[in-house]
């Protein structure tokens, strides 16, 4: 979901960030079995194996094989077998079915790792003269390799969902306990700004260019909304009164019979549910997560408020220090308190479309995000998923209004 930006780093750099961003997507994987590995549970998900050979595939395809006359591949078909989407690239393997790959196995695809390292070091420690533009395609290739290791452990949440042992995926942890925080709203005067990326550092070509944009005054939640907040709208037959529902989103929740968020479910007289460090009673005073946008817009109507949009969004936070729960520190679920920053995805009101004057770079990374923009809706604020490194004001990740499966809450706004 990507294109380049001015390059930032020196070789140097761009060496210690490919090493720090490889090495924790083999953490992310060393306690998992060859089954594990293997999992996909839905056509949306991918296998852990797969995220890894794809995330080197990248760097083979974009750089090693473009820079290095002489290099050679351990295997030419992990072309066919890696590629996601990227058409300009070549011909690919169905996406349903890449949990039917069993070989190469787990082992092949660390030597294919491994190789590629290898030689990746190699070029970056070399002495050319376009060393900048490689380290320029080194750093989108981290970045691209963070957004993988998010998909990574929420694809794995959802397959191993699935098994009626509840398997954890790391060790379980009890929460603290916590008292309710009540929601506050702060309010923002709006008038003529400028948002987007400002070219200094990395971004994605969709977070450019920045732009003149007017908001109104608005006010926005000091919290994101809670799962004891969630219940209140369950127990007043939030999801059963079609009021509060967009017409799409009540036939989609009707037909997929959403009673909850997903991974909920009632034991006792309890909430609990299913999470990377196994079953858990529900946490009440932590961010709602796992919930589309259709439901967290049916929430914000019944609430008497409203989702707000990327701009309020990124004008609410962006002088807000980058500190919270992300993927490094290993919490892995959502935590209680007040941040923006890791937790949840916040949902938007804002389509994913290009900014005034976007235009996708040439070639087959020109791909990464513009043929997205469309029938999707932005999130903002990154999650317990998403790695530190990853995180900036502008960052706009996006899905489908009905997606549920990766980490995703919200926050209220309203109007003055």
């Amino acid at each position: 979901m990507a294109a380049i930006a001015p390059a930032p780093l020196a070789p140097p750099e761009a060496l210690s960030l490919f090493e720090r961003t490889r090495h924790r997507t083999t953490n992310l994987t060393e306690r998992l079995r060859p089954e594990d590995m293997m999992l996909q549970s839905m056509e949306d998900a991918s296998p852990a194996k797969w995220h890894l050979a794809h995330t080197t595939w990248f760097f083979e395809e974009f750089i090693l094989k473009p820079r290095l006359p002489d290099y050679v591949s351990p295997d030419d078909r992990f072309a066919f077998l890696f590629n996601s989407y990227y058409t300009q690239a070549g011909p690919r393997h169905a996406r349903d079915r890449r949990g039917m790959v069993s070989r190469p196995d787990c082992a092949e695809v660390a030597g294919y790792r491994a190789h590629v390292d290898e030689a990746l070091a190699g070029l970056l420690s070399s002495n050319r003269d376009d060393a900048d533009d490689i380290a320029s395609l080194v750093e989108l290739g981290c970045h691209h390799e963070m957004q993988h290791q998010e998909l990574l452990v929420t694809d794995l949440l959802h397959g191993l969902s699935f098994n009626p042992l509840l398997p954890a995926y790391r060790d379980p942890e009890p929460l603290p306990v916590t008292s309710e925080v009540p929601l506050t709203f702060t309010r923002h005067d709006g008038g003529l700004v400028e948002i987007g990326h400002d070219g200094k550092g990395f971004a994605y070509d969709c977070e450019q260019p920045r732009h003149p944009v007017f908001a109104p005054a608005y006010d926005i939640a000091d919290r994101p909304v809670t799962n004891r907040d969630w219940i209140d709208f369950m127990e007043d037959d939030g999801y059963g009164d079609a009021r509060h529902w967009l017409m799409e989103g009540h036939a989609v929740a009707t037909r997929e019979s959403w009673e909850h968020p997903l991974y909920w479910w009632q034991q006792d007289g309890e909430w609990w549910t299913f999470t990377l460090r196994g079953a858990q009673p529900l946490a009440l005073d932590a961010p709602v997560v796992h919930v589309s946008y259709y439901e967290a817009e049916a929430f914000a109507r019944w609430a008497g408020a409203r989702l707000p949009t990327e701009v309020e969004h990124e004008l609410a936070f962006r002088d807000t220090p980058i500190n919270g729960n992300f993927l490094d520190h290993g919490q892995l679920r959502p935590m209680p308190g007040q941040g923006v920053w890791g937790d949840v995805w916040e949902w938007t009101a804002s389509p994913f479309t290009p900014y005034p004057g976007f235009r996708p770079p040439e070639g087959a990374l020109g791909e990464y995000n513009g043929k997205f923009m469309v029938n999707q809706m932005v999130l903002r604020g990154g999650s317990c998923a998403t790695a530190r490194d990853q995180m900036r004001p502008t960052y706009r990740t996006f899905f489908y209004p009905h997606q549920r499966w990766q980490m995703m809450g919200l926050r209220l706004a309203r109007d003055v």
